[in-house]
Order: structure tokens, then sequence, then C-alpha cells
């Protein structure tokens, strides 16, 4: 059986960087040509000199804050998509809001390389727990499958006892999904007497894995991995197994993307090893995104990974480069705060705290109310669910307890345990 997806993944670190700089005025000028939006927002730049990575770091990086307010503009994309992509594909609102193009190619959020380096094989049936309502996740993880060769259960989000049920009957070898929502699955059939045994792999994003949950998901014959990706990038980074099983340390860049760490707030690189800001450039001309903040921050590590793939390895993610928040593998930005609070007067301040309860994320609004009035957390718990699509609780704090911090979302999950 082949050790890797494919030759390009052993290719030595400058013949990558070579192919991928070569590749890059190209695909600029072409999307220059054809994306309005891209073609403002690089003015006056000329894309035959961009042909390094001190070249690139010339150009201005591109903040998913700025990127919503070009669509707020001009809806729905901010002129920042091919439209002779759309015809036959897909498009998505993700939480800000923002809106993403599918694009056409087979396997678009290039997520069977991870597959692949996870041990997940042709003819295996995944159980994808990824939404497939409104954002790309489930679609990223359902068509990589597919093109891998595998079978696939679109499963989504919800409804645990029907995903158990046909877990039990389908028996799927490979669980996609958030890190804890596997967990749910596998208490609930403890519980109810359901044999869902089948599982042996997972491949989990859209939150933090933690170590004890992995160990937890170990000691029940499940070995899972996780992978890093964006709905505008599709996968971004993966884990790689070992021959024992477990993760070999950091995550292997994907194939055709750019990856850099710059100092938050700025759009300067940083030295291998130092945490920053991750910032992506993808040569996908249905959404030619070039330096694209993610508002993520992770590190180079240096070196290669042991399973002889030879792309950049990042360190994992290590926070939030501002506060946008991902919760249950949705993010919560502090706008949307802002509007809860802006529905109801009777509150003065508000903030979002999120925490871990056993292995599943929580979260609770703490809030002030203006003097002399009483705030009602019911209808304000009903806000924050329309808002930010995640149920929360809602705290009523004493007037003046909120931290003076500046914090709106403050995550205050151990991500080391």
């Amino acid at each position: 059986m082949a050790a890797y997806f494919d030759d390009r993944e052993q290719r030595s670190p400058d013949e990558r960087e070579k192919d991928l700089f070569a590749r890059l005025p190209e695909f600029l000028a072409a999307s220059i040509r054809d994306v309005p939006g891209l073609a403002r927002w690089l003015e006056g730049i000329d894309p035959a000199t961009v042909t390094s990575r001190s070249a690139l770091a010339s150009l201005p990086v591109l903040r998913k804050a700025e990127l919503m307010a070009m669509q707020a503009r001009k809806p729905p994309f901010g002129d920042f998509v091919n439209l002779a992509h759309l015809q036959g594909s897909r498009v998505f609102m993700s939480p800000g809001p923002i809106w993403e193009p599918q694009g056409l190619e087979k396997d678009s959020g290039h997520s069977a390389r991870a597959m692949f380096a996870a041990g997940i094989r042709p003819g295996d049936i995944m159980h994808n727990a990824f939404s497939y309502h409104m954002t790309p996740g489930g679609f990223i993880i359902d068509e990589g499958a597919r093109a891998l060769g595998c079978t696939v259960f679109a499963a989504g989000t919800g409804n645990t006892d029907m995903q158990v049920e046909a877990a039990a009957a389908l028996k799927p070898g490979v669980y996609g999904g958030t890190p804890d929502f596997l967990k749910v699955m596998l208490d609930r059939a403890a519980e109810t007497g359901k044999d869902i045994s089948s599982f042996r792999l997972g491949l989990v994003s859209g939150g933090a894995l933690f170590p004890s949950l992995r160990q937890e998901y170990l000691s029940r014959g499940i070995r899972v991995y996780q992978c890093y990706a964006t709905a505008e990038f599709g996968v971004i980074a993966y884990e790689s197994a070992a021959e024992d099983g477990s993760p070999n340390p950091g995550i292997i860049v994907n194939e055709d993307l750019i990856v850099e760490i710059v100092r938050p707030g700025t759009g300067d690189p940083v030295p291998e090893g130092e945490v920053g800001e991750l910032v992506v450039t993808s040569l996908n001309p249905a959404y030619p995104l070039v330096r694209l903040g993610t508002g993520d921050l992770s590190a180079i590590m240096p070196g290669q990974s042991p399973c002889g793939r030879t792309g950049q390895r990042l360190k994992g993610w290590m926070g939030r480069a501002d506060q946008r928040t991902k919760v249950k593998g949705m993010f919560v930005d502090p706008k949307q705060i802002a509007e809860v609070v802006a529905r109801h007067r009777e509150v003065a301040r508000a903030r979002l705290v999120v925490i871990r309860d056993g292995a599943r994320d929580a979260m609770t609004l703490h809030v002030e109310a203006t003097p002399g009035a009483s705030p009602d957390a019911s209808a304000i718990e009903t806000s924050l669910r329309e808002i930010t699509k995640l149920g929360g609780a809602v705290h009523l704090a004493e007037p003046g307890s909120l931290p003076n911090d500046g914090k709106v979302i403050a995550d205050e999950r151990d991500y080391a345990n």
C-alpha cells in the first residue's frame, strides 16, 4: 500500500518553494484580470515581481474584517470571486457573515490528502458529522472522502440518537466531525446499548482536540487525528500518523498553499518558531485570496515530519490574534455580541466566556444591567442563539464586576489538557 497520497509530498522544500513562486505571478496576473475586488486591493502592484517570499511580504494582508466590509458594500462576495467558476458549483455563508464559493475542483477543500495521512483508505465508510447547513464544513470532508474512494454517510449535526442508530446499522470505520461530538455519540451508544464499535479512525476539525480527549478515544480503540481547516481555504494543514498510530509532531501544510506567520496587526513575517498570525495565499482561481489573515496564532516548526512528508510544519492552533473565537466548530465574533447588546437596552456591558464542560465547548454571556434595569436572561439567551447560531447560557453579573480589559470574548479553555 502506498505510504503517501502522491509524490509531491516528498519533494524537497526548495523544489516546492520554486514551484509555488514560479506559478504565483501568472496566477496573480490572471486573477487581477478576472476578479475586480482583488484588482482594486492590489492596485499598482506588478504581478511579475512577486516571485519570492520577500516580494509576497510586501503585499498588504487582507483581514477578515476588511473582507466582510467589502462583501457588505458589494454583496455577496465583494468582487473577490471569479464568477465563471460559480456555474455548477455551491456557495456558502459562514458566521460573520462571510460568503464563500466552493470552486469546481473534485476535491475543492483539499481534504483527501489529510485523510490519507490519517490512515483512511479507499473503501472505508465515513460517518460525516460536520455541518452541511449553510457552511462548507460538511462538503469539504464529503468531497475529499469520496475523491479518495470512501463511502460517505452525510450525517450532519445534531439528532444524536438517530446518528447513533445510523452508525450501529451502517458500521462506519471512520468518523469525521468536531472533536467532541464523537464522544457524545459513544456515550449515548453506551447508554442505549447500541454497538458503534466499528469506529477505528477519526478526522476532526473545527475545535481543539484536547490530549485527554484523544487519549480517551484511544482507550476505546479509536485513533483520532486533527486537521486545521477554514471555510476560505479548506484544509490548510493536517496531522500524519506514525507507525505506532500516534500523531507525528506538528501539522503539515497542504500542497498548493503559501503559509506565512506574521506579527499580529502587521504584515511582517516573524522568524521560524516565533508565534504570530497565520496568513495564507492560495492558488485558487475561483477565490483568489492573497495574504488572507486567518486571525489564528501559530508558529513554524523547524525540520521535517518523521513521516517523510517534506512540507512546512505548524505547531498547530495556538489561539486567536483577534477575539473571534471558535465554539463547537463555529466562529463567534465580537460584533455578534455587540448585536446582542444592541437588541437589549437594559444591558450595559457584556462578555462572552467560553469554557470546556467535560469534553464539550460551552459558552456563557455575562451581562451587566444598565442602572435601574432588570434584564430578562431568557430573552437575551434567545437573542444569543439567533445571532450566533449557538446555544449558550446568560449570567446576570453585578454592576462593575466584569473585567475592564477590553475583552468581549474570553476563551478560558485549557488547551494543554
